[in-house]
């Protein structure tokens, strides 16, 4: 089962149905921020949404199809990183991530990011990793511009939410220039 410490303040754990309540109460929380950028927020904001979600995320992980992990800081939940699914054939995967607008300028995100990386590449000996955001999140794009990872392109219109198309912008990481963990 995955669990990392990244430090006193910060671990990743695979979701486990009794984080429901505290996740709903902090998608609750950051309703307004999170619907800029992601399309289920409005469709999925019940704690049995949530339960459905952490079940979803329990049999990606049986299935050896990537997982879901919360984000832990300071010990209260503070968002979800994972793995959106894992291409065994071609040994590569996509990861996808959101936090709590209060968490937000602490680093954690940057850090959980490291860790997944860390682990695709390293532990799971995949080739590539991929980072899909909004254009204009901007805070979603700092995190592999500042970790090095290539702007293969833009995809446009990829993504409809709400009441509009958003494109979206393709970074990529190769195992074999991924050297830090920062």
């Amino acid at each position: 089962m995955f669990k990392h410490i990244i430090n006193n303040d910060i671990q990743l754990k695979l979701l486990e149905l009794n984080d429901a309540e505290e996740l709903t109460i902090l998608t609750d929380e950051c309703k307004d921020h999170l619907r800029q950028w992601l399309p289920w927020v409005d469709s999925s904001s019940s704690i049995d949404d949530r339960r459905a979600f952490i079940e979803m995320t329990k049999k990606q992980y049986a299935a050896n199809d990537g997982f879901q992990a919360g984000i832990w800081y300071k010990g209260q939940i503070a968002g979800v990183i994972g793995f959106h699914s894992i291409n065994w054939s071609n040994k590569s995967t996509s990861i996808g991530y959101w936090l709590g607008d209060k968490f937000q300028g602490n680093g954690i995100m940057t850090k959980a990011t490291i860790a997944f990386i860390d682990y695709a590449l390293k532990e799971l000996k995949l080739n590539r990793v991929e980072i899909r955001c909004a254009e204009e999140n901007l805070k979603s794009r700092a995190i592999p511009e500042r970790l090095g990872f290539t702007k293969e392109g833009v995809i446009r219109q990829a993504e409809w939410l709400y009441h509009h198309y958003v494109n979206h912008v393709v970074y990529g990481m190769l195992a074999e220039e991924w050297k830090q963990s920062l």
